[in-house]
């Protein structure tokens, strides 16, 4: 199983051949995707390579599932172990299709071929991560170490493998022996834990501090803006680095932070379901005491870790625990990204509170967070929804660097910025433990900045 192609039997030079011509067709691929060709000429040969490297790749991926592992090859072997993730691609893609018009911005994203393919490549990975925590894709533990399969080349056979254990490294393995695929499979999971709850952290601060910043102006827009642009004056990696120290982290102030910044969802559920309901007081207080009740559990969980200078909470109402440098990381990325939200979300409350249906809100008698929530928030959405995805996109970015510099995560974690980080060493001897997380996080990346291409083209025709 050394051929990186359909099998073992494929002479080298066919092999490069094809793989060369795979990489034109996707580069002539690209070009129609991202530019809008004519129908005639030039146009229409990018058209033809889109649908044949569509057609290869449909083609080469069906070869790797059916065929046995022996005869697929390292590629298809890889696509075999994904076929979770393909059956849950089609099964997304067919229904969003089938009900795209009632599906409002999200449905008007399969129009857009840019955001078809971003939104395509970021589930790709969402349910990487989502079969790799069930344990379906991982061919073996992304933290064991098998002996002597210290820097062997993908496809190299485990030796001794016993029954129900994997038996090839199907991208290799690093210096420490341990399965590069796995790792990098694991990786997703990492990033897809962090980094977009961490960005939904950051919005909610943003928006709740950004909402009455540009609504009221004045005194409160100018203490707020302050702190912003005092926060966003210092380097980013400065800022991490100082953050996730052990020193810092010694002294309890992530915690503190992550205490304080994790009330934000409250206050915003609060004055969201008051505004709402404010003139039903007998369905608004259950609502509220509900709703409450359930975040503040979930809250005192969260902020309360065993060991720490934050341990009130007795372990039997204890939810979970998150783990201290998953934590520390969660609270800098969150502390990071909430003043560019803020600015974004002031801007945009100063602009949409001079138009006439806020003016109509005012004249009804609302109250100015009920204007706020649901009169200016909702026709934001566009921008931020784009936002959003971009923000994802940097915060992958930050965790990558973080996991690189070894800042934050345990050394041995496999998220891709460790990962990298120890495959960098021996680039010139064996590139094959790094190339892998780095080309999952740049197609991550890369899916991201596309979905939300796809998505501001659909707001703004919106």
């Amino acid at each position: 199983m050394h051929g990186w192609l359909l099998g073992t039997g494929m002479p080298a030079w066919l092999a490069g051949v094809f793989t060369v011509a795979i990489f034109a067709l996707l580069g002539v691929s690209v070009t129609y995707a991202v530019q809008r060709l004519p129908a005639s000429g030039y146009g229409m040969v990018a058209r033809w390579a889109f649908r044949a490297v569509l057609a290869l790749t449909l083609l080469y991926l069906l070869l790797g599932i059916v065929m046995p592992y022996g005869e697929a090859g390292i590629i298809g072997a890889i696509a075999r172990r994904f076929l979770p993730v393909w059956i849950a691609l089609i099964v997304t893609f067919a229904l969003s299709f089938a009900f795209r018009r009632r599906l409002g911005l999200y449905g008007k994203l399969f129009d857009s071929t840019i955001g078809m393919i971003g939104f395509a490549i970021v589930m790709f990975w969402v349910f990487t991560a989502l079969f790799a925590a069930a344990d379906l894709i991982l061919t073996h533990d992304p933290l064991a170490q098998v002996s002597g399969m210290k820097n062997k080349v993908p496809g190299t056979p485990v030796k001794a493998a016993g029954e129900g254990v994997f038996p090839w490294y199907l991208l290799g393995g690093d210096n420490l022996a341990r399965d590069v695929f796995s790792r990098m499979v694991a990786g997703s999971l990492i990033v897809v834990e962090i980094a977009p709850l961490a960005t939904l952290f950051a919005f909610m601060v943003g928006i709740t501090l950004g909402l009455p910043a540009g609504y009221y102006g004045g005194r409160l827009d100018t203490v707020l803006s302050f702190l912003a642009n005092l926060i966003l004056a210092f380097p980013v990696i400065l800022l991490f680095y100082l953050l996730v120290t052990p020193e810092i982290v010694a002294t309890g102030l992530p915690g503190y932070m992550g205490a304080v910044m994790f009330l934000f969802p409250l206050l915003f559920a609060t004055v969201l379901l008051n505004s709402r309901y404010r003139t039903r007081p007998k369905l608004r207080t259950p609502l509220l005491a509900v709703v409450l009740g359930a975040m503040g559990w979930l809250y005192l969980s969260l902020v309360s870790a065993a060991g720490t200078k934050i341990d009130f909470l007795p372990g039997f109402l204890d939810l979970f625990d998150v783990p201290g440098g998953i934590l520390v990381v969660f609270v800098s990325v969150v502390f990071v990204n909430s003043p560019t939200v803020f600015r974004i979300v002031r801007g945009l409350a100063m602009d949409i509170k001079t138009r006439d249906y806020v003016a109509a809100a005012q004249t009804r008698g609302e109250g100015p967070w009920y204007i706020m929530l649901w009169e200016i928030l909702p026709n934001a959405r566009g921008p931020l929804i784009v936002d959003f995805c971009l923000r994802v996109g940097y915060t992958t970015i930050l965790l990558g660097t973080l996991g690189f510099f070894g800042l934050g995560l345990p050394p041995e974690s496999p998220d891709w910025g460790s990962t990298i980080n120890e495959g960098r060493k021996l680039l010139s001897i064996y590139p094959h433990p790094a190339l892998p997380p780095a080309f999952a996080l740049l197609s991550l990346v890369l899916g991201l900045n596309l979905l939300a291409d796809g998505l501001r083209e659909e707001s703004l025709r919106d």
